[in-house]
């Protein structure tokens, strides 16, 4: 390894005349220049204009000791993972969303956010250390090739996957691979004794980001956004122009747990909410380079009409610019539990090797001037408990339990009062369903049991189940006590004891659980969720300040 040597860049200490000064800060300039310029010479440092000497004694410290410890420590060392420790400990000092993702990882990391992958298009679970087709993609791969929901994947191109503790991770990295590659998968089947088989060529995947679309009742539609990629825009015109078309005239958009993504696609989704030139959001950043300002512009397909945003705490980042915006302009009604709260902005940079920084560069406001950013001065640990902490002191189910200091104190075009400095507030609270935090039910969901005895009762009776269509399922098919006894009987062979107690606290939900992943398997996604929102409070409340699809829910809480 070759190291240059610097000309020592410390600041005179003793007060010097002034033509004395100009004699210094040339050779001192001089010096710095040369030692940007060899620094230059071989990647892209660039220190800034504020505290360049800082900066370049930083930055050669850092090499100096890496040096070091590579060729004199007593042992071998991994350099390179050395460096990504450091710098990840690094970035943790700023806030808690500037990271460093290293090269192996940065495709997993950004595959999230695009709208399709190269893979075989299959949902799967992992039931003691089995891997388990849930169900294959429409018109992916797998369905292709028939797979099946319920059919255990043994091993992949002969490597056993199943009994060796994968992880998920790992799993989607052997699915996953180039377009017009072959997979060899051995599969075994129910009722089948032995294993089958079967070759899957890799394709282009759908990677969907609107999860589900379709309409509630006659008039109201509904719309579940699991995150803003790279095509949800595309994706949400199409469903909202599908709705128009079926005679929607209100809509129910749901962001929760969406933990946002491009920024861009998240403004122009809400553009086709805010009619005429409006602000959408605006970032703020050091000096001017970072500041933006994003108005409404073109001529949205739904600028009036009744409109609900559903959020909870797990509603983060671009879905909080959506709901910000949303409710600063008094267009929509803000439904569920206070977001998040990331407000920062995140530029990512693909380094040399592969690897990205993702810097936070700037902070997003909401019209009114709202910072949607909850504080991080106590540091990174207690940030990461934030939620816990609102567990934990009751914000959850009371809404009561949430303080904003009158200095965050902000108000919609309307005159409406709203907060910053730690999510969006929504308009309407709805507690969490105390029944979701039994300790028998998180044990159940733990340890997939749940999902797994739906997946066995598919199997039993597939028969049965493809001879209903799906609205007969919705509204005939019952889960029954015997049935929940069944699971709370796998449960005990699983090492689990019964608790007749906890039980009943969550037999509803769990009674809903089972009969959804039954027909997330049997008939698709719609009429999963359509299960699902069939004990949804959030769902209910917005449907409720709906009305009957002609009533505006932004007039009946100002009357309120």
């Amino acid at each position: 390894m070759t190291t240059e040597s610097t000309p020592q860049l410390t600041p005179a200490t003793e007060p010097t005349p002034r033509n004395s000064r100009r004699q210094v800060r040339q050779p001192l300039l001089l010096a710095f220049t040369l030692a940007c310029g060899v620094l230059l010479g071989s990647n892209p440092f660039r220190p800034s204009n504020q505290n360049p000497d800082g900066t370049v004694r930083g930055y050669l410290k850092f090499k100096e000791i890496l040096s070091y410890v590579d060729r004199d420590y007593v042992d071998s060392v991994d350099a390179e993972a050395l460096s990504d420790y450091a710098i990840g400990r690094m970035l943790e000092q700023l806030d808690p969303h500037s990271v460093f993702i290293p090269a192996k990882q940065q495709q997993q990391a950004s595959s999230f956010l695009q709208s399709d992958f190269d893979g075989v298009g299959v949902e799967f679970n992992i039931f003691h250390d089995t891997v388990t087709v849930v169900a294959p993609l429409s018109g992916g791969p797998a369905e292709l090739s028939g797979l099946q929901p319920g059919d255990r994947i043994m091993a992949v191109n002969g490597e056993r996957v199943s009994g060796i503790h994968i992880t998920t991770e790992q799993m989607f990295g052997k699915l996953r691979g180039t377009r017009g590659s072959k997979v060899v998968l051995q599969l075994l089947r129910h009722h089948q004794v032995k294993p089958l088989n079967v070759a899957v060529i890799r394709n282009r995947v759908p990677n969907n980001s609107v999860d589900v679309s379709y309409l509630l009742d006659k008039q109201t539609g509904y719309i579940k956004i699991s995150r803003f990629a790279t095509g949800t825009y595309d994706e949400f015109k199409q469903a909202l122009g599908d709705l128009r078309r079926q005679g929607m005239t209100s809509l129910v958009l749901d962001l929760r747990g969406n933990p946002g993504g491009y920024l861009d696609r998240a403004t122009k989704l809400a553009d086709e909410f805010i009619g005429g030139t409006r602000k959408i959001v605006y970032t703020d950043g050091k000096g001017d380079q970072y500041d933006t300002q994003t108005f409404s512009r073109v001529t949205g397909e739904f600028e009036e009409g009744p409109l609900v945003v559903l959020v909870d705490e797990g509603s983060a980042s671009a879905a909080e610019v959506v709901a910000g915006a949303l409710q600063d302009h008094d267009r929509a009604l803000v439904v569920g539990r206070r977001t998040y709260g990331k407000g920062l902005v995140q530029q990512p940079i693909a380094l040399n090797d592969g690897s990205e920084l993702r810097l936070t560069i700037a902070r997003y406001y909401t019209p009114s001037g709202r910072s949607i950013q909850k504080s991080y001065r106590k540091g990174l640990a207690a940030y990461e408990q934030d939620l816990q902490n609102r567990l934990r002191h009751g914000e959850l189910f009371h809404a009561d339990s949430i303080h904003f200091a009158d200095s965050l104190r902000y108000h919609t075009d309307h005159g409406r009062t709203v907060y910053g400095g730690g999510g969006i507030m929504p308009d309407i609270f709805v507690p969490r369903d105390t029944s979701a935090f039994s300790a028998y039910y998180t044990r159940l969901q733990s340890h997939n049991l749940v999902r797994e005895y739906a997946l066995n009762y598919y199997k039993e009776h597939k028969t049965e189940l493809e001879a209903l269509r799906p609205e007969q399922f919705l509204s005939t098919f019952r889960i029954s006590d015997s049935q929940l006894q069944a699971l709370v009987d796998m449960a005990v062979r699983d090492g689990m004891p019964a608790n007749p107690t906890h039980l009943r606290t969550c037999a509803s939900l769990l009674r809903n659980q089972i009969k959804a992943y039954i027909a997330r398997s049997a008939y698709g996604k719609q009429t999963y969720y359509a299960v699902l929102h069939e004990q949804d409070i959030e769902l209910k409340q917005a449907v409720q300040a709906m009305g009957n699809g002609s009533a505006n829910p932004m007039q009946k809480l100002s009357m309120n």
